[in-house]
């Protein structure tokens, strides 16, 4: 099981850093393909290398990756995505300006993996990985400590099976996972 600490954000820069969409492409590369350069990262990403760097710098001035130097050659220098259990303030707790960078950032999130969604479904025949497409619709009726606890089991469970790519077997591969829930509305 990958350990992942704990981490409130609650920050507003460090919101922005986290929120910029080149920021969430190289982060998201960084944590389902492992560590990379800024060149390799550019290239993947289809990005230029120094705003790549850029990017990097500043995803790492807030904890968000890290230097690998023990892989650094020359002025090489190797990032590394830094796992962690992000949580976000309460919609309570927000100002405007936050609830604006976290709502739009969670529907970029949303519309981004519906895209992956498709685009994978297309890329893979039926069959063994090519079935590999669970979907789960449902609603529950729960108070605001049941939701909460039924979302930190949610988290648990991930990190149950969630393990660092050395450990994982050999057909092992990463599978995208979303949760997202919301109360129910009158009209």
């Amino acid at each position: 099981m990958a350990e992942h600490g704990t981490r409130k954000l609650d920050d507003l820069e460090a919101l922005r850093a986290l929120a910029h969409p080149r920021r969430q492409r190289i982060l998201n590369q960084l944590s389902t393909r492992g560590p990379a350069t800024s060149a390799e990262l550019a290239r993947a990403l289809d990005l230029n290398t120094g705003a790549t760097s850029y990017h990097l710098r500043e995803l790492a001035r807030h904890g968000f990756v890290e230097e690998l130097p023990g892989k650094a050659r020359g002025r090489e220098r190797w990032w590394r995505f830094v796992p962690a259990d992000l949580r976000f303030p309460l919609r309570s707790e927000q100002d405007e300006e936050t609830r604006a960078i976290l709502d739009e950032m969670n529907a970029r999130a949303i519309s981004d993996g519906m895209h992956e969604f498709r685009r994978a479904q297309a890329a893979v025949q039926p069959g063994g990985w090519g079935d590999a497409f669970p979907y789960s619709r449902g609603t529950i009726r729960v108070t605001l400590e049941e939701l909460a606890e039924f979302f930190e089991e949610y988290i648990a469970l991930l990190n149950k099976y969630d393990k660092p790519a050395e450990e994982a077997g050999p057909e092992a591969r990463v599978v995208h996972t979303r949760f997202f829930g919301y109360p129910e509305t009158d009209g």
